[in-house]
């Protein structure tokens, strides 16, 4: 073979080696980038889900503390924050939002208290119903930033 093939040959071979590298090289680059914009994405889907959950029971939780359920389409839009944790949450999330939403209808079927028993209720804890919940969202958002 002619020294002038091998020559162009290993010319060729050189340009294509490199073309793939660099290739890959901006394959690999984008693919990272895609997947950390999808990681901060679904990051800020679930603290404003959180978000929306925490501020629905609360305001709940307050009603129930001081009235009894007499319509029932009050929670249907705290059932619908609950099924999209379903979606998105983790399952330790969706079960202490489950609890959040079990002690607010126990919360609605129970007496009705004056503002005297905020003191009471206060030293026993019940009136953070959203502690245990706020604590799972934050440990998995903790956990979704890396």
């Amino acid at each position: 073979m002619n020294a002038a093939y091998v020559s162009a040959l290993s010319a060729l071979a050189g340009s294509a080696i490199g073309a793939m590298a660099s290739f890959a090289t901006t394959w690999l680059t984008l693919r990272n980038q895609e997947r950390a914009t999808l990681l901060v994405q679904d990051r800020a889907r679930r603290e404003t889900l959180y978000g929306e959950f925490i501020r629905e029971a609360s305001t709940l939780f307050g009603d129930a503390f001081q009235h009894a359920l007499d319509d029932p389409a009050k929670l249907v839009n705290l059932y619908a924050i609950v099924n999209k944790i379903r979606l998105f949450g983790e399952p330790e999330t969706l079960e202490e939002a489950e609890r959040v939403m079990q002690r607010i209808g126990a919360t609605y079927f129970a007496p009705n208290k004056d503002l005297s028993a905020y003191a009471d209720i206060h030293h026993s804890g019940d009136l953070d119903p959203l502690c245990a919940f706020s604590a799972v969202c934050r440990k998995e958002l903790a956990i979704a930033r890396r």
